[in-house]
């Protein structure tokens, strides 16, 4: 029995349900949450100690307040070693608090991070359109790393303001109820200012995520793009529209660290205010012979605990603000519901039969048919060739057999089962697709084409990059099939990019093998070698081929001519010379321009 890896055991993880998405990976790690804060627990314990043992040193040990007026050395060393070893089990207790506070909050993170990339490689490629490359890194990134400092805070802030707030309060009061009054007048002050900046703050906080959006969708378009924006020397443009997106940035940042800038003043006059208050009623109640001062210095300490606990729950409440506004934009990506749903059919054997029952696509959100009334079949092993003008709909035609996209009417077949029987998985295991821009992954050239097959041999990646014309250029490589990719594949060039495409679609063996338009970078002689390669070595495929050149289809079986989201005829390349205008003026353009010197 195979054993299951830990990303694998991750990726059949059932998803939660809507309510409950947040909450079960939270419950998951609660052992360190609860680790952490009884931890916290011990640290401000003996926080709220020391005051108490500073008093017995100024009172007994320094102005020998219980012994007559003679001070104690005694009291003051041993007083003072116990405070240290309580500061050091307070520090000890703190780093352990820390520690699994971390740990809770990682592998939280961490889980809510796979989980929506798992959504986000479920998307279909509207969805994909809708939230915008930017804004899912800046998603799966930045907002899951304000939720991670969310929980962090609310974790050991929370209890240790609690703890302040209670445990300080009722430390006071034990000095003297007199100090009660003090802290009746002080926190409702610091409440409302609380309550103000998460107020202000809120909104901000979501508008902010959204430049971040904008800023990072504007880099990887101008990075994916720089070859054309140097091209064009656009250089500058693109500088100004990325300092704008900055400056809206900015502007927002600037905003929120404003109104948090503003709360430290106004908390610094409440809190001294509070402490001069004390002050003033401690001295009153010394003068009287009814306090000792170093009781005045604990209620001042205390005092500070309690209101600087105030002043770091504004600091939560600023964490958990831009945390639940985080939080908010990756339940839309966990909420998602497939553009593209499972089916219960899973794969069985393949003839590779494909048929087309009246189909009629529109792309979301708009008007107009993109294919209107498709009705067409291709035959086991069959060659097929699509050709048509640009926007004709070449690439929906066949972006609906992988289901790329769904039809709006009718529907497709495959095998003899529309294709929404299938699982997705199951359905895309039948073919393999060349899509018309060719995209590589960092990496080796090796490791490229086995994407389409990670358990093929060395042999078998060979094989199929010598069908796909690929093997000469890969030998001339520095390292050969080991030589390492870029990004891209930038070090390449388009043609090569293409011919190790179609070697990444040919080593998974499948049963249908579609090309959408992804020859148009080779040069005419290779192009005829690998589709004289792809009747030989893959005689058995059923094969459809979309292309704009007449060079590209005419040894097919059948070609299919497209005008205007319709299929005005289906023939071999001879017969269509015979009948067809719209292929006839397509050959006759496509030959005068080869006739031109």
């Amino acid at each position: 029995m195979p054993v299951m890896t830990k990303a694998s055991a991750f990726k059949n993880e059932a998803v939660p349900e809507k309510g409950k998405i947040m909450i079960r990976y939270i419950l998951r790690y609660w052992y360190f949450g609860l680790l952490a804060s009884l931890f916290m627990v011990f640290e401000v314990l003996v926080d709220l100690y020391q005051p108490r043992m500073m008093a017995k040193i100024v009172d007994e040990g320094i102005l020998g307040l219980g012994s007559g007026g003679v001070p104690s050395s005694d009291i003051i060393i041993s007083t003072g070693i116990w405070m240290l070893a309580m500061v050091l089990a307070g520090c000890l207790c703190g780093i352990l608090s820390g520690v699994f506070t971390n740990l809770f909050s990682q592998n939280y993170s961490n889980d809510v991070r796979k989980l929506c990339f798992r959504k986000i490689l479920g998307f279909s490629f509207s969805q994909n359109d809708r939230f915008s490359v930017g804004s899912l890194i800046t998603r799966t990134t930045g907002d899951i790393t304000q939720m991670q400092n969310m929980w962090s805070q609310i974790i050991r802030g929370s209890v240790r303001c609690g703890m302040f707030f209670v445990a300080g309060s009722a430390a006071l009061l034990s000095l003297s109820t007199d100090f009660g009054m003090v802290i009746l007048v002080a926190l409702p002050l610091i409440l409302l200012e609380v309550i103000v900046v998460f107020w202000k703050t809120g909104p901000l906080f979501t508008r902010l995520q959204q430049s971040i959006d904008t800023m990072n969708t504007k880099v990887q378009e101008s990075v994916k793009g720089l070859r054309v924006v140097k091209a064009f020397v656009q250089e500058d443009k693109e500088s100004e529209a990325f300092a704008e997106a900055n400056r809206r940035q900015t502007d927002i940042q600037f905003k929120v660290l404003l109104i948090i800038a503003s709360m430290h003043p106004v908390m610094n006059i409440v809190l001294n205010l509070a402490v001069a208050a004390v002050i003033h009623l401690g001295a009153i109640r010394v003068q009287a012979g009814d306090m000792a001062p170093g009781t005045i210095m604990a209620a001042v300490t205390y005092l500070s605990q309690i209101l600087n606990g105030m002043m770091m729950l504004v600091m939560i409440f600023q964490s958990v603000t831009r945390g639940l506004a985080s939080e908010k934009r990756i339940r839309e990506i966990i909420r998602e519901e497939p553009g593209i749903k499972d089916g219960n059919l899973v794969a069985g054997d393949s003839s590779g039969r494909i048929v087309f029952h009246n189909v009629h696509f529109r792309y979301p959100d708009q008007q107009a048919d993109v294919l209107d009334g498709i009705d067409l079949t291709v035959n086991p092993g069959e060659t097929l060739a699509v050709i048509g003008a640009t926007g004709s709909g070449k690439s929906s035609l066949v972006n609906l057999i992988s289901r790329f996209y769904d039809a709006t009417d009718g529907y497709v077949e495959v095998d003899g089962h529309d294709v929404r029987e299938y699982t997705v998985e199951a359905l895309r295991s039948k073919m393999a697709v060349v899509l018309q821009k060719a995209e590589l992954f960092r990496g080796t050239v090796l490791d490229n084409i086995a994407m389409g097959n990670p358990h093929a041999s060395r042999e078998e990646i060979i094989s199929a990059a010598r069908t796909a014309q690929a093997d000469d250029f890969i030998m001339r490589q520095p390292d050969g099939y080991d030589t390492a990719v870029v990004q891209g594949g930038q070090s390449l060039s388009g043609g090569q990019r293409q011919r190790i495409a179609i070697a990444r679609a040919l080593v998974k063996k499948a049963k249908i093998l579609i090309l959408d338009d992804s020859t148009i970078a080779l040069d005419f002689k290779t192009e005829s070698q690998l589709m004289n390669a792809l009747d030989r070595d893959y005689a058995g495929v059923t094969k459809i081929i979309v292309a704009l050149r007449i060079a590209t289809v005419k040894n097919a079986d059948r070609i299919a001519v497209l005008e205007n989201g319709r299929i005005t005829a289906c023939d071999t390349h001879e017969n269509l010379l015979k009948s067809c205008p719209a292929y006839i003026d397509i050959y006759t353009s496509q030959l005068k321009s080869e006739e031109q010197p």
